[in-house]
């Protein structure tokens, strides 16, 4: 009626900066993150992926979106060592690696040693070469 709805989502960062998404932008939100999932980064319902984010509003997106498409999200702080991420990425077998453009960096050394990993995306504004960048994506 009158009143607008409540936020489904609703982050402030440390600075003030504010990303409030409706139900229905949320949901068209993760039925896009789902669909670039699933198309540009080729992953199936069962595949793995790990998130190695900052609690920044896509890492919320793209759990959602991982729900939606059938696909294993996995968590990761980006306070894990480059050893810590090598030993994720063999153990869960994880075909997509999902870091901000800040966080690539560090874990770009281990990342050709993975087998399993197919695609890399980064969130953020920067981009980096072989890495797909979800916000031009969405």
């Amino acid at each position: 009626g009158r009143n607008p709805a409540n936020p489904a989502f609703w982050w402030v960062s440390d600075e003030g900066e504010e990303v409030k998404w409706s139900f229905a932008e949320l949901g068209s939100l993760s039925r896009k993150a789902a669909r670039v999932l699933s198309e540009a980064c080729a992953l199936q319902r069962g595949d793995r992926v790990i998130a190695v984010l900052p609690r920044v509003p896509e890492w919320w997106l793209l759990n959602v979106a991982c729900m939606r498409a059938g696909i294993v999200f996995i968590p990761g702080t980006s306070q894990l060592t480059a050893k810590d991420i090598s030993y994720r990425l063999q153990a869960s077998k994880a075909k997509c690696i999902i870091t901000s453009d800040t966080l690539a960096p560090a874990l770009e050394p281990v990342l050709p040693g993975s087998q399993f990993l197919k695609s890399k995306l980064i969130v953020g504004r920067g981009s980096r070469d072989g890495w797909l960048n979800l916000k031009e994506l969405l």
